[in-house]
């Protein structure tokens, strides 16, 4: 029998086009709208790294997430709830999404201890030994009050035995029980969302056990976390091939940590809504450029004296206005502005293609949008002799 559903006026999701399988849509919150396919910018520590918040925002950007471990560590979630949250501590007045923690509970293996009550952390910072319960960490969302949090999950690498990943995944259905209860008790919780996580690995079955038992809970969204994590892409588009159909037409689908832009653009042929990765601002800051043309290397010596800018066609400064000659400079010279202004890039070039995307799927031509993407990368940007 499915609990009573926790949608209401304050979060709502609609699908407005489709073309296939993609979607686009919107999320509604009491902090604005979500365009959906979104692209998540990442702001683990209540900043999207190298960037100011009103470039996100005006490249585009709708939503940033933040991270509960993170955020748990320093400066600490009661001390961010008494500086009046994480949008004002953060000077991002729009929607945010929290991660609850539980890809720490992989990445941070060797830092960890794990049962059937939750986590124990120690501190990557100082050693200092932190619990991390389904309940904790729906507080710790609360006081930094996120307008969609996630569940507590337990996310295991693969590839992996299947005792393992079922294992995982029960655990995890176990906590996301808990985690609704406790988002339950929350003061406004009407005005925010739950999303459950489905795990299960590389499993076909295992996923869609964890997606039935998701439903039965009739939260306002789902995600899709344990992928993207050592499997090839072909692996992870089974996963969704099968999850996808799966969850309900009417709730939102985020897929966790994910990806390169082709990634995005495969995953959105498949049904998914929103995404968050750290690609775009960490290759940034080690000298990567994405765009139109594919990925572009400025340590390569070959934009060393290259005039041109990443592309002159681009809206964004950082890609129109600086030469791939001066971003060489920049980043062969260590220079702090370097990795600003390809994040600055990068972020532009993500919210471009989400961008594209939506108008694709409006017009009904949604795969050859990506065909088009695709041919555009693989033909690459060859440097004038």
């Amino acid at each position: 029998m499915q609990e009573r559903d926790q949608t209401a006026d304050h979060f709502s999701f609609s699908v407005k086009a489709t073309d296939g399988a993609a979607r686009r849509g919107a999320v509604i919150t009491s902090r604005g709208t979500i365009r959906t396919p979104a692209y998540m910018p990442v702001g683990t520590a209540g900043t999207v790294k190298a960037m100011y918040m009103d470039q996100v925002r005006d490249l585009g950007a709708d939503v940033v997430l933040g991270n509960t471990y993170h955020l748990m560590l320093r400066p600490g979630a009661e001390r961010v709830a008494r500086l009046g949250g994480l949008h004002d501590f953060a000077s991002w007045p729009w929607p945010i999404l929290t991660d609850s923690g539980g890809f720490q509970v992989m990445s941070l293996a060797q830092l960890r201890k794990l049962d059937e009550s939750g986590v124990t952390f120690k501190s990557h910072i100082d050693g200092q030994k932190f619990e991390l319960t389904p309940e904790r960490s729906v507080e710790i969302q609360g006081l930094l009050d996120s307008d969609i949090q996630m569940q507590l999950d337990e996310c295991i690498a693969l590839p992996a035995p299947r005792d393992e990943m079922k294992r995982a995944m029960d655990l995890s259905l176990r906590w996301a029980e808990r985690s609704k209860t406790a988002f339950l008790t929350q003061p406004d919780h009407e005005k925010r969302a739950l999303f459950g996580i489905v795990q299960g690995g590389d499993d076909e079955d295992l996923r869609l056990q964890s997606a039935s038992a998701l439903k039965s809970l009739n939260l306002k969204g789902y995600s899709i976390g344990g992928l993207a994590v050592g499997e090839p892409q072909d692996v992870m588009l089974a996963m969704l091939d099968a999850v996808c159909p799966a969850l309900p037409h009417e709730k939102p689908r985020y897929l966790m940590g994910v990806g390169t832009p082709d990634d995005l653009l495969k995953s959105i042929a498949r049904g998914v809504d929103m995404f968050d990765c750290v690609m775009p601002t960490r290759a940034g800051r080690h000298a990567t450029a994405y765009s139109r043309f594919g990925k572009i290397n400025l340590k390569n010596a070959r934009h060393a004296e290259d005039p041109r800018p990443l592309d002159e066609e681009s809206d964004c400064p950082a890609t129109r206005d600086y030469s791939r000659a001066y971003l060489h400079h920049l980043v062969k010279a260590n220079e702090a502005l370097g990795g600003m202004l390809l994040t600055w890039n990068n972020l532009a070039y993500y919210q471009s293609l989400m961008a594209q995307a939506r108008s694709a799927i409006d017009a009904g031509r949604y795969m050859s949008f990506m065909e088009e993407a695709q041919r555009g990368w693989a033909d690459g940007d060859i440097a004038p002799r």
